[in-house]
């Protein structure tokens, strides 16, 4: 999908690798479905709010928007670590995430 804005398009693609990344783990990895849950909420919620800055009312709106992607990306992140550090989520696969 193009959007014709690198940052919305780039938060589209991650999202849809967070997706797939869910997917396909929640099936085999039933024992951690919270920390999924939460890394696709997060995950996809980045692109959501930045998508939803394009229509912002105001400057202040705008503003807001952005600063809940980036919480929600730093989220992420956490998320990613946690998987990463509990050896649930291998170098390779951590590296296409981020």
């Amino acid at each position: 999908m193009e959007y014709g804005n690198p940052v919305l398009e780039k938060s589209f693609r991650f999202g849809v690798r967070i997706v797939k990344y869910y997917s396909i783990r929640i099936k085999n990895d039933y024992q951690i479905k919270d920390i999924l849950r939460q890394l696709l909420r997060s995950g996809t919620s980045i692109g959501a709010n930045i998508a939803e800055s394009q229509e912002a009312v105001s400057k202040k709106d705008f503003i807001n928007k952005l600063s809940i992607a980036l919480k929600e990306a730093k989220e992420t992140d956490y998320w990613l670590k946690i998987l990463k550090e509990a050896s649930l989520l291998e170098e390779k696969e951590f590296n296409s995430l981020v």
